[in-house]
């Protein structure tokens, strides 16, 4: 789903969300209930794709942890309601790539102890052929700009020689300077904004709003570092 660049929002008045954000926030670009709906589509899809694979889910907090949670549990009832039993098992990484709204130049993974001992961990619990799915929030300019935090994950990754490793990721954004990387599922692409909610924070706030919404300068301005 693309959201154009002169796409107006929702009005906030529309929505309930936290009183403690009340000014902080320009409008509604996508409401729960369609990342719902979408992430729902995008776990059909993927059970289309794998096969009779297992799933290794990696996922990247914080930022990832609701679509990761609710995609898994789409796929969950997709495998209890059809007669192909779908092996997961889950574990998680974190990056840091911005201060306040902007980007930092080294990019910090978190948890590349959990990395190294994947294939030991994780490997011998499945036969191969083995599917890896990363799920993965591309909402940092310069993760779709430069694609330099997806290509540093993804080498992580590679050397422990899955058979495959696909990227979901719930948003896209368009940046001047696109590198033409595109996860193998997403599920919006998105206008060059700062966005916050369903997980994504501003110096950690924010996480605990349901809606995907547009930050103003006042709200970055209160919850700067």
């Amino acid at each position: 789903i693309q959201i154009s660049d002169n796409w107006p929002g929702y009005s906030l008045d529309l929505f309930t969300y936290p009183q403690h954000y009340y000014g902080d926030l320009e409008y509604v670009l996508i409401p729960h209930g369609i990342i719902v709906d979408r992430t729902e589509r995008l776990a059909k899809d993927i059970v289309q794709d794998i096969g009779d694979n297992d799933i290794v889910v990696l996922c990247v907090l914080k930022g990832g942890y609701k679509f990761c949670a609710d995609l898994v549990e789409h796929i969950k009832n997709l495998s209890r309601n059809s007669e192909r039993f779908i092996s997961m098992k889950v574990d998680f990484v974190r990056l840091k790539s911005y201060h306040n709204d902007q980007s930092m130049q080294d990019m910090q993974i978190m948890g590349g102890d959990d990395l190294s001992k994947l294939t030991g961990k994780v490997f011998p619990l499945f036969s191969l052929p083995l599917f890896l799915l990363i799920l993965f929030f591309v909402f940092c300019k310069d993760i779709v700009g430069t694609g330099r935090t997806m290509k540093v994950l993804l080498n992580n990754i590679e050397k422990y020689k899955p058979k495959m490793i696909k990227v979901a990721s719930l948003l896209v954004k368009r940046t001047s300077q696109p590198d033409g990387y595109r996860p193998d599922y997403y599920g919006f692409e998105i206008p060059d904004l700062f966005v916050v909610g369903y997980a994504l924070d501003y110096n950690e706030h924010f996480r605990d709003l349901n809606h995907i919404c547009v930050i103003n300068d006042r709200g970055k301005a209160k919850y700067r570092v």
